[in-house]
């Protein structure tokens, strides 16, 4: 099937189509899809959980296109990235291109699809100097291979955790020159509950009133004074679900329950604590900042918590 070029696109009714499977991110999906349309490379630079991936499984699957992951690490190297001969195959007859094993490279360049590098600056220099040609010449030299010319959406997508410095590499000036880039960052409450209330399906006085007690606390994971980097809505997500079933569990049917504080706090728990980093200069464990958001949420300030 022939693939549609971008000019060829109306990008409005693009647009509206990709956003039918988005929680609001109105703004940050047509930056993306107007830098991609206009056949740049683009950095998205924001926390986990802000919907990166979610903005471009949505867009690649709009144009047709393969959405190639690749995580970014120290093991990276540039042969993991564009591919290696065939070690047996090589002893057996020769470094031929049909013994050439495409690495993510060079199989988003042929198929024209999105390469996704997640953890952008956790890979190697030298690994990420390999994908200067590409970017810039949209086609790719390999020994005994030949030259890969990209098919016209191929696009390097790359994305980085700015609040988490620890194993990362400074990016170079000739990197940098080449991507455009878009900050993403938490959603509003509003729209966070929306995602959990889809994601859960979570209805019925109880599932909405720990949808919202279980955003308000993620959220707060971000703002406390010995938490480094706090949850995304994921935390909100699996606090909500485990809520729900140890409500059934323990028989809770209302919010209005003496037991379903307590029940909250368990769910926090399990759901938030493996997913903030607290300070390292703070004398103090995932446990207890989640014990003084639960009581700031539930004790000091009950009327927030309330229904209504």
């Amino acid at each position: 099937m022939a693939r549609v070029t971008t000019s060829e696109r109306d990008l409005a009714a693009s647009r509206e189509r990709i956003a039918a499977h988005l929680v609001g991110r109105e703004r940050e999906l047509e930056l993306t899809l107007a830098a991609v349309a206009a056949g740049r490379d683009i950095v998205l630079e924001g926390p986990p959980g802000t919907s990166k991936t979610t903005i471009l499984t949505a867009i690649t699957a709009e144009w047709g296109i393969p959405l190639v992951f690749v995580e970014g690490n120290a093991d990276l190297t540039p042969a993991k990235l564009v591919g290696h001969h065939n070690p047996a195959r090589v002893l057996r007859e020769d470094y031929s291109a049909e013994n050439f094993v495409e690495g993510p490279l060079v199989e988003a360049m042929r198929t024209g699809g999105f390469l996704y590098i997640e953890e952008f600056n956790r890979a190697p220099e030298d690994t990420l100097n390999t994908l200067l040609t590409a970017m810039a010449d949209r086609s790719l030299t390999v020994p005994r291979v030949g030259r890969i010319v990209a098919e016209p959406t191929f696009r390097v997508i790359a994305s980085m955790n700015p609040y988490d410095n620890v194993g990362t590499t400074r990016l170079s000036t000739s990197v940098h020159d080449r991507l455009n880039r878009l900050a993403v960052d938490y959603q509003d409450a509003e729209a966070e509950e929306r995602i959990v209330a889809l994601r859960t399906g979570a209805t019925g006085s109880l599932g909405r009133r720990l949808i919202a007690d279980a955003v308000a606390v993620t959220r707060a994971t971000r703002r406390h004074p010995d938490v480094r980097q706090g949850s995304s809505v994921r935390g909100a997500i699996d606090c909500t679900l485990v809520g729900l079933q140890l409500a059934e569990l323990r028989g809770l049917v209302a919010p209005e329950d003496e037991a379903y504080p307590p029940a909250v706090f368990d769910a926090m728990l399990v759901a938030l604590s493996g997913r903030i980093h607290v300070d390292e200069a703070a004398e103090t464990t995932p446990e207890r900042v989640l014990r003084e958001i639960w009581e700031d949420r539930f004790i000091l300030e009950p009327h927030a918590a309330a229904p209504g």
